[in-house]
């Protein structure tokens, strides 16, 4: 009896488990994101995904102008750490740029450089080198790039002892000092100061895509879409109804982070409050108009969830919340630009740290203004599909 009872039960549940794996074979949705999801973890832990930072964007202040300076330039760039990419004519221009995240470095070479190469004591030398011949001045928001540039602090000019100045240097000499490095912005190094606005970003963004991915999708599975078929709502007014009240939600959370941010880690808040609320603002609204694509994508509130992760993902991954956006190789610094988390990453941290303006960010505010009108128009277009 016992054995007929465990034999009926057993075609019960491998009846019940093919039913299933059939529902799923025809879920093209679901069963992409199965093969998806880890392929492309491995991808971007792989390949995209490196805590070396090289060839950081980096300016120049050379006011000694010698054949001396451009091959301590030359010296300085082939140690792949920066990438000289700016020239400016003072120290006002340099710390505007680094300011406005145009660099993440400035090398300030003094006019007597010749004179102070002169001075220069090599490794091992009894008396301590009386000057630095030059000097970094460094976004020190960013603790992972701040220690890559405060590793040139001891260049070797050995690759420059062909000049008269530094004749007298044995080949491998190493000075003690080669450069000063001044850390702006965070002095401290305190890793918390660079987490807790790159955090804003992660939490708006995984929030405000969950909230809007199901909007769409929860009114077909609850029944309302033929009540909103018969209403005279265009496409376009339904959108921006869905996505109004959590505008709100994203200022709260905003707020809620800042104010436990200052209260518990003593996070600094270095620029305007009515910028940093315009960011956010754009912001809120690019993430929602995300969700409601995804919304209009997905079938059912478990594909627009899974299509929610898939978005987050590289979101925390590449938009330079954990690593260095400049270690990343081109692809997947292409993958970034696309993504709105990686645009805020750079306000939020400029506004709250650098004291940046809107203005000066004005590429990444332009970028997350167009992605809202790009994603509302996209999401209003399939709704109307959707309809017919």
């Amino acid at each position: 009896m016992w054995v007929k009872t465990l034999k009926g039960s057993a075609t019960r549940i491998f009846a019940v488990l093919w039913k299933e794996l059939r529902q799923l074979s025809r879920d093209r949705m679901t069963f992409g994101m199965i093969v998806m999801i880890p392929l492309v973890q491995l991808m971007l832990f792989g390949f995209a995904i490196n805590t070396d930072a090289r060839h950081l964007p980096a300016g120049i202040v050379d006011k000694s102008n010698t054949q001396a300076s451009r091959m301590l330039i030359q010296a300085t760039e082939a140690t792949q750490v920066v990438r000289f990419s700016h020239i400016f004519d003072d120290l006002q221009q340099a710390e505007a740029a680094i300011t406005a995240g145009t660099v993440k470095a400035v090398l300030y070479l003094p006019p007597d450089l010749s004179s102070r190469l002169s001075r220069h004591p090599a490794s091992g030398a009894k008396t301590p080198s009386p000057e630095p011949i030059g000097q970094w001045l460094v976004d020190g928001s960013d603790t992972v790039v701040a220690a890559s540039i405060k590793g040139l602090r001891q260049l070797p000019l050995s690759s420059i002892r062909e000049l008269p100045q530094i004749a007298t240097f044995p080949s491998a000499a190493i000075p003690a000092d080669t450069f000063a490095v001044a850390l702006y912005f965070n002095p401290e190094q305190r890793s918390v100061v660079n987490i807790i606005p790159g955090l804003l970003g992660v939490i708006l963004t995984m929030t405000m895509v969950l909230f809007t991915s199901a909007a769409i999708v929860r009114e077909r599975e609850q029944g309302n879409m033929e009540f909103l078929i018969t209403t005279p709502v265009k496409p376009l007014e339904l959108m921006l109804g869905k996505i109004a009240p959590y505008v709100l939600v994203g200022f709260i959370q905003t707020g809620l982070i800042l104010t436990a941010g200052r209260l518990l880690f003593d996070l600094p808040v270095r620029g305007s409050l009515l910028d940093l609320g315009a960011a956010s603002l754009l912001f809120i609204c690019a993430s929602l108009t995300l969700g409601l694509v995804i919304s209009t994508i997905a079938k059912t509130q478990l594909q627009a969830m899974q299509m929610t992760v898939f978005i987050l993902l590289p979101s925390i991954l590449l938009s330079g919340f954990m690593f260095p956006y400049e270690a990343m190789p081109k692809a997947a610094q292409w993958i970034a630009e696309a993504l709105p988390a990686t645009h805020f990453m750079r306000m939020s941290r400029g506004i709250i740290l650098r004291d940046a303006g809107v203005m000066d960010l004005q590429p990444d505010a332009l970028w997350l203004l167009g992605f809202t009108a790009l994603g509302l128009v996209v999401a209003s277009r399939r709704f109307s599909k959707h309809l017919d």
